[in-house]
């Protein structure tokens, strides 16, 4: 795990904010219980809004369009507890990493971007980005 937050820390020393937080999304949300169907069809709506857009591959942006589409349809109250729950675990192995720490206190202040990222992380797992 601390060689994983480590990366993570060189990706926000080098201004990766946004990547860096998604990534810390995506290692505490790795267990989260999602139903198939319905990420599956969650995955495939945004799908579409990215080919709305004109290319279904380009970079994702946190605030996105199809990534905030995934992130509405994804959402529940338990499974924003969860991701929660998860990310203050990376608190410990995360100490004396500083910028790693900064991120985590900001998505465990700020519940909607910690869910964000995550249905970003999601996302771009899913575009093999």
């Amino acid at each position: 795990m601390r060689d994983v937050l480590g990366q993570i820390e060189d990706m926000l020393a080098t201004g990766g904010q946004d990547e860096g937080v998604v990534s810390l999304a995506l290692v505490a949300g790795s267990e989260l219980d999602l139903p198939e169907d319905e990420l599956n069809a969650a995955l495939r709506r945004a799908m579409l809004l990215l080919a709305a857009g004109g290319d279904p591959r380009r970079e994702l942006e946190l605030h996105g369009r199809a990534v905030t589409a995934l992130a509405g349809d994804l959402d529940a109250p338990d499974r924003r507890s969860q991701l929660a729950e998860k990310l203050a675990t990376l608190r410990p192995p995360a100490a004396g990493l500083p910028l790693v720490e900064g991120a985590l206190a900001r998505l465990l202040a700020d519940r909607d971007l910690a869910w964000q990222a995550f249905a970003c992380a999601v996302l771009a797992h899913e575009l093999g980005s």
